[in-house]
């Protein structure tokens, strides 16, 4: 059985008949599991989630989700949502819950994140769409309506001020989610990060390609995550590519 198998069985075993179905989205669908992708699945319910099925579904995960990734084992990021939350679509759209590994240490405490607003599932479910492919249900165009493109922009646009708040410390992915947002918001197409990586180094001045150079490296595991050499470039290329971005935020 696979991880992305586990994580189905898991859902269904705490949720039942409530999984309308289960998606792959990201790397998966975008270009192909990389050294240090996350296994990214979305989960589309009927009805939201009880108290004692956030929890089983929070231990279960945490047993599951491995970082860092070994092997074939992989971090898991499960983001899970009430169908009638987003379609008809609007936006912002509702998240019911969400596991990822920037969470691990809160829910290991025990605290599990509340159902609320999720401008990030704008991207996440284009993704799903345009991989169209299920891990368990019917196709997602079955269960999911398309995201307009203003609400496409509004979504990737509205975590900027977190990954500029990370740049220091998670500066791969800070790194390469920009140069992917700027790709987007310029093409309207969501690329792979390595694949976003290569349109936005054809357009970068010279003295900013070093960093998103290293990040894809890292990315795909062709040099260790050091950046002590290139630390006092990051946040040049970080604003160059937010004033590139400024005129395609329309």
């Amino acid at each position: 059985m696979t991880q992305a198998e586990e994580v189905v069985r898991l859902v269904r075993d705490v949720l039942g008949g409530g999984v309308a179905g289960a998606y792959p989205h990201g790397s998966a669908v975008l270009g192909t599991l990389r050294p240090h992708s996350d296994l990214d699945v979305l989960v589309v319910v009927r009805r939201p989630m009880t108290a004692e099925e956030r929890r089983r579904l929070s231990d279960g995960l945490l047993g599951l989700s491995c970082y860092p990734a070994r092997g074939a084992r992989r971090p898991v990021e499960l983001t899970v949502v009430v169908q009638s939350a987003v379609r008809p679509w609007r936006y912002p759209p509702g998240c019911e819950f969400q596991y990822g590994e920037w969470l691990r240490a809160g829910f290991e405490r025990g605290e599990i994140p509340p159902p609320g607003p999720s401008p990030d599932l704008a991207p996440l479910i284009t993704m799903v769409l345009l991989g169209n492919r299920s891990l368990f249900g019917p196709p997602p165009g079955a269960v999911l309506d398309p995201v307009p493109r203003g609400d496409l922009v509004a979504g990737m646009t509205a975590g900027i001020p977190d990954l500029l708040a990370d740049l220091g410390t998670d500066t791969r992915n800070v790194v390469l989610t920009l140069a992917r947002i700027w790709a987007t918001l310029a093409t309207g197409r969501i690329r792979s990060k390595d694949a976003a990586a290569d349109w936005a180094l054809d357009r970068l001045p010279e003295e900013h390609r070093p960093v998103l150079a290293r990040a894809r490296a890292i990315y795909l595991g062709d040099r260790d995550d050091l950046w002590d050499d290139l630390r006092d470039r990051l946040h040049p290329y970080a604003e160059h590519v937010l004033d590139a971005m400024a005129p395609l935020r329309v």
